[in-house]
């Protein structure tokens, strides 16, 4: 053989090669992108998911849920296996024995056979898909490869070069991953975000709901101190009778403490909630059922007047948070969605407010000119609108370019503050379960405190606890406004009691004229838009009366029974 045949030889060799090479790239990219449109589903009693390749070698399971990440990491066999990924849910039948308190999270534990079940399946079924999605990339390439040379031999190639790549396809990784994701190969277990902070934490958040109870009590006694110093140094506007008395909260962050609000609203006569927003953690609504939120607001038994936050939104225009808050009856949206403005009327005191457009983990440049945008855009919605009593945002920034007959609220900064007629509400829940408890490494003040106190060691101390009581009297101004701050309530230590009670007339000094604000008032909620058009056609009119034909919310009184019995908004005409 010459030189000529010999190089010719090698070169077709080359060639066929860089066939099977390009066409095993094309199985594993089909296989790969079959897996991702057509997850495999599988499942354990409690738990689901939907299991897909992905285009990375690395040989890790990755399970991403609502709270953070699950990563199992595995030692390779040999080669790398192909990464996985798995979508995981929690099933109906978990949320619904939670919430009958039948189940404990120790139960949802899969067993080692019930788990190899599911595994097993699944693996089975995703080589299958694999497969699949393998073959009928490189059928169809080659096709069209022997469509362009049409004879008989280029067809009966392309069907044995489909057939021949799909195999190395399955045989190299599907082989490193058969001899990879094995139990005793198991290399690291790692979880993220708050998933970590529950493992480093099982003591301390062991019975959330049960702690929120034995807050309540505690609370109880702080609005007892309230009530003895009100009595022995409070000014006589303070004293005078009340028309509304609203309790303001703001930055649960997914935290189930409404067994403590409950108490609030009991024992304190309170005629409404106003929260400020950030109820959640990750914006995605079916943390509220999760954790039984929703139920918590319900069984308050008075309305709950709410504006979305920055993180009751997964990414931008979204209002999945606010289309489930509004299927619960005593909730009371502001907006309920983009520039669709309410104003509440709650014993004659106005409300209005407008939602926050952020949303969690957002990054933005400039945050400055999205709060101007939105102060600016609800100016223009209320212009012609009598200026409500309270303006409740999220952020302050947005809070400082609106003005209000009485007071501006917002949260988001998890402290509390007051500057003239602006007034900043600290965290319901400390900011939630991510700051109350640490994440390693512990940071510098982590640190000092737990060794000041080693008993609360696990608890940051940078958000206390902090909620405000708001009441207004029977000339619909500012009475009074009390401040309340604890810590360490999640750890069944509660500490650092602060209880500070200020006069309304320092926030308000002068009550609007002609108006009567009363108990006997009923709770209604009315579009902005239509309020406007009503006093643009009679603007002589100082009390404006609903025609016949105006849509008017009017909400029951707070009564808990009704509530509970379904009784929830009522169309009135």
């Amino acid at each position: 053989m010459g030189n000529r045949e010999r190089i010719a030889t090698v070169t077709t060799g080359l060639r066929r090669t860089g066939v099977v090479v390009l066409l095993l790239v094309l199985a594993f990219t089909g296989g790969i992108v079959a897996t991702q449109l057509w997850p495999v589903h599988t499942q354990t009693r409690y738990f689901a998911a939907d299991i897909s390749v992905e285009p990375r070698l690395d040989s890790t399971v990755r399970l991403p849920t609502v709270v953070g990440d699950m990563e199992v990491s595995f030692a390779r066999a040999v080669l790398p296996a192909p990464g996985l990924e798995g979508q995981v849910q929690v099933r109906d039948e978990v949320t619904d024995l939670l919430r009958r308190g039948q189940l404990r999270t120790s139960d949802l534990e899969p067993g080692p056979e019930e788990l190899r079940e599911a595994i097993d399946a699944g693996v089975a079924q995703l080589a299958w898909k694999f497969a699949a999605g393998a073959l009928a990339t490189t059928v169809l390439v080659m096709l069209a490869y022997a469509s362009a040379h049409p004879t008989r031999d280029r067809y009966l190639h392309a069907v044995v070069a489909s057939g021949v790549a799909t195999v190395l396809a399955m045989l190299v990784p599907g082989g490193a991953a058969y001899l990879t994701y094995r139990t005793d190969r198991v290399a690291e277990f790692r979880t993220t975000s708050l998933l970590s902070l529950v493992e480093q934490n099982t003591d301390i958040l062991a019975g959330l709901d049960r702690k929120a109870d034995q807050g309540a009590v505690y609370v109880t006694n702080l609005l007892a101190l309230s009530s003895a110093m009100r009595e022995e140094f409070s000014p006589d506007a303070v004293e005078a009778p009340a028309a509304a008395r609203f309790l303001l909260v703001s930055d649960i962050h997914g935290m189930n403490q409404y067994p403590l609000m409950r108490e609030i609203v009991q024992t304190q006569d309170i005629d409404a909630v106003i929260d400020a927003g950030d109820l959640l953690n990750f914006g995605r609504a079916d943390e509220g059922d999760l954790t039984g939120i929703y139920e918590g607001i319900e069984s308050l038994g008075v309305p709950y007047l709410y504006v979305r936050g920055n993180h009751d939104g997964a990414f931008a225009r979204d209002e999945g948070v606010l289309e489930r808050m509004a299927q619960v009856p005593n909730v009371v949206l502001l907006e309920p969605s983009e520039g669709d403005l309410q104003q509440a009327t709650v014993h004659g005191v106005t409300i209005t407010g407008f939602n926050d457009s952020r949303y969690f983990n957002q990054r933005s440049d400039d945050y400055g000119a999205d709060q101007s945008a939105l102060a600016e855009r609800f100016r223009e919605a209320t212009d012609g609108l009598a200026p409500s009593d309270v303006v409740l945002t999220h952020q302050p920034y947005a809070a400082d370019r609106v003005g209000a007959g009485a007071v501006v609220i917002n949260g988001h900064m998890h402290r509390r503050d007051l500057t003239g007629q602006h007034l900043e509400v600290g965290s319901f829940t400390g900011g939630g379960l991510v700051n109350q408890f640490r994440l390693p490494p512990l940071t510098e003040e982590a640190q000092e405190a737990a060794e000041e106190d080693p008993e609360t060691a696990g608890e940051l101390l940078g958000n206390p606890y902090s909620f405000d009581i708001l009441t207004f009297g029977e000339d619909c101004a500012i009475s009074s406004l009390t401040r309340y701050s604890y810590r360490n309530l999640v750890s069944g230590r509660p500490q650092f009691d602060d209880v500070s009670l200020i006069n309304g007339r320092t926030i308000q000094p002068q009550p609007p004229e002609g108006r009567t604000c009363s108990p006997d008032l009923d709770v209604e909620v009315q579009p902005v838009e239509q309020i406007i058009d009503e006093s643009e056609a009679d603007p002589t009119t100082v009390e404006v009366t609903p025609p016949d034909d105006a849509v008017v919310t009017t909400l029951p009184p707070a009564d808990l029974p009704e509530i509970e019995d379904g009784a929830g908004v009522t169309q009135s005409p």
